[in-house]
């Protein structure tokens, strides 16, 4: 994809070195509209001075601006802060770590996809359970009914499916639909493609919809409790070896 120029000044802005930046949002799940801001997610790795005090500072860095009438949205953790965070059931990050949409990456970053393939567990299931949750009750509650939430509802639901299954992050919906064939997914997609980021769904079946959702639900409740995924991570070693190194790396810099 075409990289915005005004995405490359942002990340040259930041202060500390990356293990990778990413993009996520629309643009990774497979629908972006021609308004859609920019979601940069990232690690960087705090300097040896900064993290041996008393108190942490800048474990997370947060950045939104407007820049050639381009919305970006920058989130970035330290290194330790996201490692912690592959440690729970937490699949968004896992999302950000495979995102093939990468702006920068480092021989560091392709090791810790490797150590995190061991950070994914069947318990990763509730993650992508409340995230559809959520988004059906925002879609739900809107009398307009706008597209976004809607597709998030399916993207969620369909990378947990695929996660319990076969043990892989995938987060494009596009992708997705070509294992699950769901006739609806396609149009659904369209829409948001030749609209707005704020689009809403005309004639729209809200009681398909939501009988859909609670398929979708229960189907991945079912591949749960098939799952051969195991019941916790086992990265601790490897994720800490690799913590490690990179403070010693930023000690001798």
């Amino acid at each position: 994809m075409n990289i915005p120029t005004s995405i490359n000044t942002i990340i040259g802005q930041q202060p500390y070195p990356f293990l990778f930046t990413i993009i996520s949002g629309s643009h990774l799940y497979g629908f972006p509209s021609a308004d859609s801001d920019y979601d940069l997610r990232g690690v960087h790795i705090l300097p040896f001075q900064e993290v041996v005090g008393l108190q942490t500072r800048n474990e997370t860095i947060e950045v939104s601006e407007v820049l050639e009438s381009l919305e970006i949205d920058l989130v970035t953790h330290d290194v330790k802060k996201f490692f912690l965070l592959l440690l729970k059931k937490n699949g968004y990050v896992l999302e950000q770590l495979y995102s093939p949409l990468i702006l920068i990456t480092s021989p560091e970053h392709e090791e810790l996809k490797i150590i995190a393939k061991n950070c994914i567990t069947r318990h990763h299931s509730y993650h992508y359970i409340g995230f559809a949750a959520t988004q059906w009750k925002l879609f739900e509650k809107e009398n307009t009914h706008r597209i976004k939430p809607l597709l998030y509802v399916y993207r969620v639901l369909l990378t947990g499916i695929y996660l319990m299954q076969i043990g892989i992050i995938e987060s494009n919906l596009i992708e997705l639909n070509e294992v699950f064939n769901l006739p609806y997914i396609s149009d659904l997609i369209a829409q948001k493609l030749a609209g707005t980021e704020k689009s809403v769904l005309s004639d729209i079946n809200v009681a398909f919809h939501q009988r859909e959702y609670e398929r979708l639900c229960n189907k991945l409740q079912e591949e749960y409790q098939s799952s051969p995924l195991p019941e916790t991570p086992s990265a601790n070693a490897a994720l800490d070896n690799l913590l490690i190194r990179l403070r010693v790396r930023s000690y001798k810099l």
